[in-house]
């Protein structure tokens, strides 16, 4: 029984890790799309800004709707809605010929993204018994690493040679094979326990978000998801293109930035040990100033190896702090109100991501230097660990309610 249930626990990883995956991979090629759209359709730098906000939009507003969602008709079908949104426009957005209907579509395909990630960490959350619950969630994320590599390869071998548009569709059609496999995925045990009539309302929902039971734990999350969103897309969307910046052939930026996003999985895997060893506070706290120190370290570099190391060092600590991030967050709410409370939370952090990535290209075009641009990320990163030091309370081994 035991040994059953361990393997419907990896399939569960599985599956739910896959569309991480396929997710990663569409944000990973956006970033350099953006470098190649540049060329191809004449942007100037504020367009290229749009089009990681419209991304960004749809995420918050995605984040917002499916996680109220997920909280009245179940975390597998808000999965499946979310998948299935994304992979359509994004498909379609290969075919398109002009920026506006680029942007209509990368709304729509931030819709089924930003609703996914928040529902897919509470659904593994609630499968998962407590003493592996945070390292397993961190593994889901780690997914997201794999999905970022797989996108710097295809980047750099299709892009180049064949173009933007068949990165994106290679991108797409394996997302519609986990479609097939969620379908087949059961719902959270935990979410099945609650009575359609014990289901609270929408308003009731975000009410008690704000309780005084809840709410420094949401104001918590929601500094901590805007601080962490606001510097990973300011800096992240805009790494192939920052080092075009700094005098590097596109081609030659793409290889560097694979070889950084080699370094997100050990990011994650360390992340996924020291999460139930230490707890997610100090993963988290840890993780974040390794962040920040990486970041200015990056923004000031003038040769070649401190630029890549440091762009190791940002990757390594950038992503095992998203993982605790998706580990701790399911775990602040009761599962009436888990959906929303991840949601919400995820979804004001999408806000931090619009802002993030029209920040580089205004602040580029007053001629303020890469390294103040990454200065403001550094500090943005160091309030997101100082509201969980001071805020947050330690939930590892905690059994949900």
């Amino acid at each position: 029984m035991a040994m059953q249930k361990e393997i419907s626990n990896r399939k569960l990883l599985l599956v739910a890790g896959s569309g991480w995956m396929f997710d990663a991979m569409d944000v990973g090629i956006l970033s350099f799309v953006i470098a190649a759209l540049k060329v191809d359709w004449d942007l100037s730098i504020q367009e290229m800004g749009w089009i990681g906000s419209i991304n960004s939009i749809g995420m918050a507003v995605g984040a917002t709707v499916f996680g109220l969602m997920a909280d009245r008709i179940g975390r597998k079908n808000v999965f499946i809605i979310t998948l299935l949104l994304f992979s359509i426009c994004s498909g379609a957005s290969a075919f398109t010929t002009s920026l506006i209907f680029f942007l209509i579509l990368r709304f729509f395909i931030g819709m089924g993204l930003g609703g996914e990630l928040p529902v897919a960490s509470t659904l593994v959350s609630e499968s998962v018994p407590a003493d592996r619950r945070g390292r397993t969630v961190v593994l889901l994320e780690s997914f997201w690493a794999v999905g970022w590599l797989l996108a710097a390869v295809i980047s750099y071998f299709i892009i180049p040679e064949f173009g933007w548009r068949w990165a994106l569709i290679l991108s797409t059609l394996p997302a519609f094979y986990a479609l097939y496999l969620r379908i087949h995925l059961p719902d959270s045990p935990r979410f099945a326990a609650v009575s359609k009539t014990e289901r609270p309302s929408v308003m009731e929902g975000v009410s008690k978000l704000w309780s005084e039971e809840y709410g420094k734990r949401t104001l918590m999350l929601w500094i901590l998801w805007f601080c962490v969103v606001f510097s990973y897309y300011g800096m992240f969307l805009w790494l192939p293109s920052v080092m075009v910046l700094k005098g590097f052939s596109m081609v030659k930026s793409f290889g560097y930035v694979l070889i950084m996003t080699l370094a997100q999985l050990p990011g994650y895997f360390s992340a996924a040990w020291l999460i139930e060893k230490m707890g997610r506070k100090f993963v988290l706290v840890v993780y974040l100033i390794g962040t920040a120190l990486s970041a200015y370290l990056f923004g000031s570099a003038e040769t070649l190896g401190l630029l890549i190391t440091a762009g190791i060092f940002l990757s390594f600590f950038n992503l095992g702090a998203w993982g605790a991030l998706y580990a701790y967050t399911p775990e602040q709410y009761p599962t009436k109100i888990r959906g929303s409370g991840a949601g919400m939370a995820a979804a004001i952090g999408r806000v931090g991501g619009i802002l993030g990535p029209l920040l580089v290209p205004y602040l580029t075009a007053n001629e303020v230097s890469i390294s103040v641009i990454f200065a403001i990320f550094c500090v943005s990163v160091l309030v997101g660990a100082a509201a969980v030091f001071f805020m947050g309370k330690e939930t590892m081994h905690t059994e949900l309610v």
